[in-house]
């Protein structure tokens, strides 16, 4: 009795339809690539780079607009609004001092914050399968990271604006309904701001439009998923319990906001150079298995002077001719 019939009829039958295929292929690249580790590590780097990073952006936020406290307001409930998490924490911190010491502070907060960029970077050079050789050198990566900060800072105050004129123009069912449609698509922007800054490899803006539009929308659910968490869970929550609850909820926040990120990159691999469909089972018998697994090996490439060759046998594993 050949148990594996359905699935091997399955595989067959995902081949062909490209709704089922492409999900699949993206499913079977994020396993390839090792994306779950990669998710791990950014979430580790993030939970000891987000509050440093929110500490310099609130700080920053208190000298901008020094004179207007209802803009700073409206800048920070946007911050607790994408991060619920962790976001109430930061309004009653702020580095504080002399000037001198805030810039020492500043510093120190950022390069502690660049670890995720770092992080990020790195799973992206994987999921576009950039070989080592190719890959940014340490400055030019943290100037990216420093750049990634300042556009993502700068989209944050954006976005803050056009909530705070959404909430003032519509009523409430308006503004729920809005403000969400509103939400989304300026998650779509930094998205696409994110993919384009992180992505080592040559992409065309064009090419990553489907895996930012699945990011904004994933990033929301997120945020609705971690405010009910604050709300129900950190809110009613005893002292003790409270900080534990905290830092869990932080962790498997982060977790699923960096899986949902690297899902929606690998999409955009995955659409963009025909990944698809892939075979489930057995040998790689498709060219999308083939073009996916050369490129995972080539990543292995750490010099100018190394070129890794890959070749795949097509008479069975017991034996047979070898294509190249």
């Amino acid at each position: 009795m050949d148990v594996l019939r359905p699935v091997r009829a399955f595989d067959r039958t995902q081949q062909l339809h490209p709704w089922l295929a492409i999900p699949l292929a993206v499913v079977k690249k994020f396993t390839d690539d090792g994306a779950g580790g990669l998710a791990a590590l950014i979430a580790y780097y993030s939970f000891f780079s987000l509050f440093p990073l929110l500490l310099v952006f609130v700080t920053i936020l208190g000298y901008v607009f020094h004179g207007d406290k209802s803009v700073e307001k409206t800048i920070e409930d946007s911050v607790v609004a994408h991060f619920p998490v962790i976001g109430s924490s930061i309004r009653s911190h702020q580095l504080s001092g002399s000037v001198a010491a805030v810039v020492v502070g500043g510093v120190i907060a950022l390069w502690a914050g660049l670890g995720v960029t770092q992080a990020a970077q790195n799973a992206f050079d994987r999921v576009w399968a950039v070989p080592y050789k190719a890959r940014r050198d340490f400055l030019r990566k943290r100037l990216r990271g420093l750049l990634l900060l300042a556009v993502l800072g700068t989209l944050f105050v954006i976005s803050s604006v056009i909530s705070g004129l959404v909430s003032a123009g519509l009523g409430s069912l308006g503004y729920k309904t809005g403000g969400i449609a509103i939400s989304v698509l300026l998650n779509v922007v930094l998205f696409t701001a994110v993919f384009r800054l992180l992505t080592t490899a040559a992409v065309p803006t064009r090419s990553i439009w489907m895996g930012a539009l699945i990011g904004g929308v994933l990033w929301e659910i997120l945020q609705v998923l971690g405010g009910v968490y604050v709300t129900h869970v950190v809110n009613h929550a005893t002292e003790a319990y409270g900080v534990f609850a905290t830092v869990l909820g932080l962790l498997a926040w982060l977790h699923l906001g960096a899986l949902a990120t690297l899902y929606a990159a690998e999409v955009n691999v995955v659409v963009m150079r025909d990944l698809w469909p892939r075979s489930l089972l057995g040998a790689p018998s498709e060219p999308a298995d083939e073009s996916a697994l050369r490129a995972l090996a080539k990543v292995e490439e750490r010099s100018e002077y190394e070129r890794i060759e890959v070749e795949f046998r097509t008479g069975g594993p017991s034996g047979g001719q070898e294509d190249s």
